[in-house]
């Protein structure tokens, strides 16, 4: 009997939309062969998407939904071909059902949803399917938060902390909150801090400037000195706390941390943050 791995499992569910049982079923009866797999699972019915699988899915919506105290938040993605499909009623209301699912915590989300996904699949005949989803719970004190950009086509998710419970309900406090997430909408930082991103990235830019037009017969400490300067343009580039920020370009998001705390006689701290972007990686 052939040997049924999980990377096998997880193979076939990619390329039927199957659940995980019906996949592991499927090709525990085929001793693994995965052709056979799949046609045995679309003769049952339970592979409607792998005949869609050649089409591209890059439309949908984000969306986010939080719990009734505002303390956990979820968001999910989900894409269809056509930005047709994307606007109906029925799709709406399926991605609605998706993000509360994330909300209750399903940790599987293709298993939890597999029979309303193959009813959305059949009613569209679309290739459906759920790219995403993230959730964020509130860790001590502060607020967990969400904004959705141009209809669903960008979402954000972000964890702020305070030190007092008085800063949480103040004004201050809020309307921060609420620019960080349309910070993170506009600028697409990939980086809370400069801590986070990798050496090999920064040596690569460092790379590109060093073999630059501009530094060619340049002395090198000359060169070594200019190529802070070309990193720290990068970190403000593609880290949040670093990023000029998007209602004031003169102020950096630094800045706004700070104008919040002297607002607050608090320390407030960006934990993290997640923004998903309609089709992209």
């Amino acid at each position: 009997m052939a040997d049924i791995t999980i990377s096998m499992i997880n193979d076939l569910r990619q390329r039927t939309n199957a659940g995980m049982m019906d996949c592991k079923k499927a090709l525990t009866d085929t001793a693994g062969d995965i052709d056979a797999a799949i046609k045995i699972l679309r003769e049952k019915g339970l592979a409607i998407q792998v005949k869609r699988a050649d089409k591209e899915s890059n439309q949908g919506i984000i969306k986010a939904i939080a719990s009734a105290d505002g303390n956990t938040i979820a968001m999910a993605e989900v894409n269809t071909e056509t930005d047709f499909v994307a606007k109906t009623d029925n799709f709406k209301n399926f991605v609605d059902n998706v993000t509360r699912k994330v909300l209750e915590g399903s940790q599987d989300i293709d298993e939890a949803m597999r029979e309303e996904l193959i009813t959305i699949i059949s009613q569209t005949g679309e290739n459906v399917k759920i790219r995403r989803t993230a959730l964020y719970k509130l860790n001590g004190t502060g607020k967990v938060a969400s904004y959705i950009h141009m209809g669903g086509k960008v979402g954000v998710l972000v964890e702020v902390g305070c030190g007092k419970p008085e800063t949480v309900s103040s004004e201050a406090f809020a309307e921060m909150v609420h620019d960080i997430t349309l910070q993170i909408a506009a600028a697409a930082p990939r980086h809370l801090t400069s801590d986070e991103v990798p050496a090999e990235i920064i040596e690569n830019e460092k790379e590109i400037a060093r073999n630059s037009d501009r530094f060619k017969g340049k002395p090198e400490n000359i060169v070594e000195n200019a190529l802070k300067g070309i990193v720290n343009k990068f970190f403000s580039e593609i880290c949040l706390i670093n990023q000029p920020f998007v209602k004031e370009p003169k102020m950096s998001v630094t800045d706004v941390i700070k104008a919040c705390e002297q607002a607050t006689g608090d320390t407030i701290t960006i934990k993290r943050f997640e923004r998903f972007q309609l089709g992209a990686s």
